[in-house]
């Protein structure tokens, strides 16, 4: 009886240590790093490089995105409250339920990404590229839209608030 156990033990040990790296929120800034529910308020992270990283429920309160490239990210309900993303590439990125309530996205580009149930409330969506992205059930209260590109392809006019005119 105790070989069994320490059989299944040792198997379930083996099984945890082969999985998936658990996330380590001190790891440097690069592509594909596993910041999963970490905290990154305030972060200085301009220009840099996190295409297909694992960003699922991190926070990033008032972080420094400007340029950043973040191509194919998974941010499921990652919160992104007033963070500077200005210039920043979303393309293909997993928004879903991602919070970016008072945030600064001027001219980035979020083209193909999944937006759905995403929150933009009160945010600064000027010229930001928007081409082929899912927007299903995302809020975009008082958000300033004026010259984005809408899903469509076609360029909101000035003065659009809170939805593409």
């Amino acid at each position: 009886m105790k070989r069994t156990i320490s059989a299944v033990l040792a198997a379930a040990l083996l099984v945890v240590s082969t999985s998936s790296a658990i996330a380590d929120c001190t790891d440097p800034a690069s592509p594909d790093v596993n910041w999963r529910r970490c905290y990154l308020d305030g972060r200085d992270l301009r220009n840099v490089n996190l295409q297909g990283a694992m960003l699922r429920d991190a926070t990033f309160l008032r972080a420094k995105l400007s340029g950043a490239d973040l191509t194919g990210v998974d941010a499921y309900r990652a919160k992104f409250f007033s963070a500077d993303l200005t210039g920043a590439k979303l393309d293909d990125a997993r928004l879903i339920e991602a919070d970016l309530t008072r945030a600064v996205l001027t001219d980035a580009s979020l083209a193909g990404a999944d937006l759905r149930n995403a929150r933009f409330i009160d945010a600064n969506l000027r010229n930001a590229d928007f081409t082929g992205a899912r927007v299903q059930g995302t809020h975009f209260r008082n958000a300033d839209l004026t010259g984005a590109t809408w899903v469509d392809g076609r360029t909101c006019a000035e003065s659009s608030i809170g939805q593409c005119n």
